[in-house]
């Protein structure tokens, strides 16, 4: 059998499968992080808050070693070799345009803003849809969450 043919059958045959016998791959744990305000002691410990704070899907507080604040939603980090040539790219929530800044300007994280995120699996979104499904509701679509 050419493997155009067996690459066909295996479409058919899911075609035919029922959404409950699909193979789903499971999602990556997520750490509650809202309210957090990790300790930066260490070059390390700086990469991995902002890291953590990249996948974070609400605002958060970078604190400048001058004292300012910037809040906003961290959409983007370029990492160096050394903190200085690393940066983070915020969007700020009380203006518009990008703010880049330099991890080694920054003095304090705080994950200050509510996790959009949290809660919003595709197990989360399947579960809805089953017990919807269960209590005889046609034309079933889950809407996503109003954002404030």
């Amino acid at each position: 059998m050419s493997t155009q043919t067996q690459e066909a059958a295996k479409l058919e045959q899911l075609s035919h499968e029922s959404p409950d016998e699909i193979e789903v791959a499971a999602g990556r744990e997520r750490e509650q992080l809202e309210g957090w305000v990790p300790e930066l002691a260490s070059d390390a410990e700086v990469r991995e808050a902002l890291e953590k704070a990249f996948d974070y899907r609400g605002d958060i507080t970078l604190t400048r070693k001058d004292g300012s604040k910037v809040e906003g939603y961290l959409y983007d980090r370029r990492t160096g070799t050394m903190l200085a040539d690393s940066i983070v790219r915020i969007m700020p929530s009380d203006r518009g345009g990008r703010v880049n800044i330099a991890y080694s300007d920054i003095a304090a994280i705080a994950f200050s803003g509510r996790d959009t995120a949290a809660g919003k699996t595709f197990e989360a979104w399947v579960k809805k849809y089953w017990e919807k499904k269960a209590a005889g509701e046609k034309n079933i679509q889950i809407e996503p969450e109003k954002l404030e």
